[in-house]
């Protein structure tokens, strides 16, 4: 391990840098509140966060990132547009994966600003790839946004699409929802034998439990409308699953994507997005010709973004984390907005660097 000052001085430095860019420094507690956290991430947090409780302010965690701090503390009277930077400990459990630390300093930079979002995205990604410029790192960037926008076009009911919409970052879950939506695979047994009677309560027991007997109704109404519902066109799932096979550079994706958008005409504004931005990279002095741009990345660890991702990782070692991460969480910010009046939100993109593992890494460690 590399020593602790080493990496609290490089935090120091990569935060002074961003200070330079026009961010302000911000600080975040270190503990959270577990429901906020909850409400955005689902059950599945408590596997990677610490908790406790406090008698007065109820379950806390200790902070997994900076991101959802930083975005209450901007929408709770923020100007506007703002760039913050921030550096410090985060905490993530690590029960089977040695190589990744469960506390470790993270280093930030975040734009708050919706005159030129692709401008916005371009500048963090070009100032992250400036910071890890000399650990030969392999760069790659997503768009969520582009899946978002293929769900949301879909010929099918409401709530299918947010079914579909909540599995984006489970795809196994989200490929075996689709496949029953479109009638590819049938709906369980257990749920079918379910709906055909004519009285599922006829041999039900007492109330117990946290659902209330209207809550079931209504689930059960959910199931019914569901089943009789007509299949997602074949087409409009082919159409989907040749999105999430491109892996192509940023050229050859956005032209993959642009024959893809013929046919499905809901992506095309998401679509032109990623060209601007594309333009906006250019701009900033990317390489786009060699950027890789994968359709499904981000997709199993990226929760908050809904539009660019990206990330710098060990081409050698794929056991390691990203050295370098980030992308758009506009969502977020009207989420996070409604509980103080702003249910608008801004339009936000940011980035964290990982300083020790920089640090690891110039010396060797990961070789």
């Amino acid at each position: 391990m590399p020593d602790r000052a080493r990496v609290r001085s490089r935090a120091a430095l990569l935060r002074a840098g961003f200070e330079q860019a026009g961010a302000a420094v911000v600080e975040a507690p270190v503990l959270v509140s577990a429901e906020a956290l909850l409400d955005l991430y689902g059950e599945d947090l408590r596997a990677r966060a610490y908790t406790t409780f406090d008698a007065l302010r109820g379950e806390q965690m200790l902070r997994p990132d900076f991101t959802v701090p930083v975005v209450q503390m901007h929408m709770e009277g923020g100007a506007e547009p703002a760039r913050y930077t921030y550096a410090g400990e985060v905490f993530r459990r690590q029960e089977e994966d040695e190589a990744r630390t469960n506390e470790y300093l993270q280093v930030g930079f975040e734009i708050f600003d919706g005159s030129d979002p692709e401008a916005a995205d371009a500048e963090v990604f070009a100032r992250l790839q400036h910071a890890v410029a000399p650990l030969g790192l392999k760069a790659t960037t997503g768009d969520i946004g582009i899946l978002m926008a293929a769900v949301d076009g879909l010929n099918t009911t409401e709530a299918r699409k947010r079914a579909l919409r909540r599995h984006l970052w489970r795809p196994a879950r989200f490929k075996q929802l689709l496949d029953r939506f479109a009638g590819r695979t049938p709906q369980p047994a257990t749920r079918t034998a379910l709906l055909e009677q004519a009285d599922p309560f006829a041999e039900a027991g007492p109330e117990i439990g946290l659902r209330s007997r209207a809550e079931v109704e209504a689930r059960l109404e959910a199931l019914r409308a569901d089943a009789a519902a007509d299949p997602v066109p074949e087409a409009e799932v082919e159409l989907i699953e040749a999105i999430l096979k491109v892996r192509e550079t940023l050229p050859y994706a956005l032209e993959r994507l642009r024959d893809i958008a013929v046919d499905l005409a809901p992506i095309s504004g998401a679509v032109e997005r990623l060209a601007r931005r594309s333009q906006a990279l250019s701009a900033r002095g990317v390489n786009v010709e060699a950027l890789e741009f994968e359709a499904t990345y981000g997709r199993t660890h990226m929760e908050y973004y809904d539009g660019f991702v990206f990330g710098f990782v060990v081409e050698r070692r794929p056991d390691l984390p990203a050295v370098a991460s980030g992308g758009r969480y506009d969502a977020l910010t009207r989420e996070l907005g409604r509980a103080v009046g702003k249910p608008q939100g801004i339009p936000a993109v940011g980035g964290i660097l990982r300083p020790g593992l920089m640090v690891e890494l110039e010396d060797g460690l990961w070789a």
